[in-house]
């Protein structure tokens, strides 16, 4: 089964970090991506640009508008993501505490739903 690991990161807390602390995890966290990649375990990762270049578009009441930034009004902003196999919801989270950046923010473990099938379902 697939699994969407959503990286959150605290931008407070990544300001903390020194450039090089960055970078040495950054190379951890890509050394064992790739070791997840060639295992066939990880089918896709990317990190995302800084959460201030992004726009939030939406329709309300028939109005459509657009705003800058994500739209929740968070602490933690999505920073990256990484799709897996597993064998288990349980080995899923196993494979995000493996990634340095649950110490800066969290990491949201989600299913992902068979779309094939809901496109069957809804004759698509």
């Amino acid at each position: 089964m697939q699994y969407l690991l959503l990286v959150y990161t605290d931008p407070e807390l990544m300001a903390t970090l020194p450039q090089a602390e960055f970078d040495r995890l950054m190379h951890g966290c890509i050394t064992h991506a790739d070791e997840l990649k060639a295992s066939g375990c990880l089918l896709g990762s990317q990190q995302l640009e800084d959460a201030r270049t992004a726009r939030t578009v939406r329709v309300r009441d028939g109005a459509a508008r657009v705003t800058d930034g994500p739209f929740a009004e968070t602490k933690e902003v999505l920073a990256g993501f990484n799709l897996i196999e597993a064998d288990s919801l349980e080995d899923a989270v196993r494979i995000a505490h493996e990634f340095p950046w649950i110490r800066f923010g969290s990491i949201e473990v989600r299913p992902v739903r068979d779309f094939d099938a809901v496109r069957r379902r809804v004759g698509a």
